[in-house]
């Protein structure tokens, strides 16, 4: 089972796309809360075999973004499958934003562990 911690975690928007973001994440027995200066985020994950997880969450905002961000001005859900160890995870998701399909790599890391 993935560690319950806070992580940070670093986003990078794939495949040409402008976007990514920073912010930090609090994994504790299959929930997920976090946020960043403008969105936050809950979910749900499950981790299998060989250190493998994967999972779901929705995105809201919570102060207006830049209409630049991708995920600005509206309610967004993302999939999502990676690994993890001990001290890290990472996984691609994909991002459901208006009619656009949207995938991100994300990396996080334990900042405190419980």
């Amino acid at each position: 089972m993935i560690r319950n911690a806070l992580y940070s975690w670093s986003s990078q928007a794939l495949d040409g796309v402008q976007g990514g973001a920073n912010g930090v994440v609090m994994l504790r027995d299959g929930t997920m809360r976090g946020g960043n200066s403008f969105f936050y985020y809950v979910g749900s994950y499950g981790c299998f075999a060989e250190g493998r997880w994967k999972g779901e969450a929705t995105i809201r905002e919570h102060s207006p973004a830049p209409a630049t961000m991708p995920m600005a001005g509206g309610v967004n859900h993302i999939g999502f499958t990676g690994t993890y160890t001990d001290e890290d995870a990472e996984f691609e998701a994909t991002a459901l934003v208006g009619k656009r399909s949207l995938r991100y790599h994300v990396s996080l890391r334990v900042l405190i562990a419980d």
